[in-house]
């Protein structure tokens, strides 16, 4: 059984930085793509950034410059550092990972930007 567990997210204000972490534990042979995504209130889980063994990235375009996605593959952590937040960025944001074919999401962490 895998689990991903995220930490980090929280309030903070616009033009703020948050840092989401997601460690993998279980039984994990190796981790193909990890990466975030997110969803507001009413709207559809999106992509923010994708990161790949290789650590080869993608970004969503309304990301790019402001929000950086890296992996510690020792440690199976994937990392989103989100600068100068907007406060439309408000969403629960879910780690997923891609093992041996199998897609696992995590619980989600609330980002809330707001004054």
């Amino acid at each position: 059984q895998v689990q991903l567990v995220e930490s980090g997210g929280g309030l903070v204000q616009p033009g703020g930085s948050l840092r989401l972490s997601c460690a993998a534990s279980g039984s994990i042979f190796s981790i193909n793509a990890m990466a975030w995504y997110r969803q507001a209130p009413g709207n559809q889980r999106d992509l923010v950034a994708a990161i790949t063994s290789g650590a080869g990235t993608n970004y969503a375009d309304s990301v790019k410059g402001r929000f950086t996605i890296s992996r510690d593959n020792a440690r199976n952590t994937v990392y989103l550092q989100m600068n100068s937040l907007r406060p439309e960025e408000t969403a629960v944001y879910y780690c997923y990972a891609q093992i041996r074919g199998v897609k696992y999401w995590g619980q989600g962490t609330q980002v809330n930007v707001s004054s």
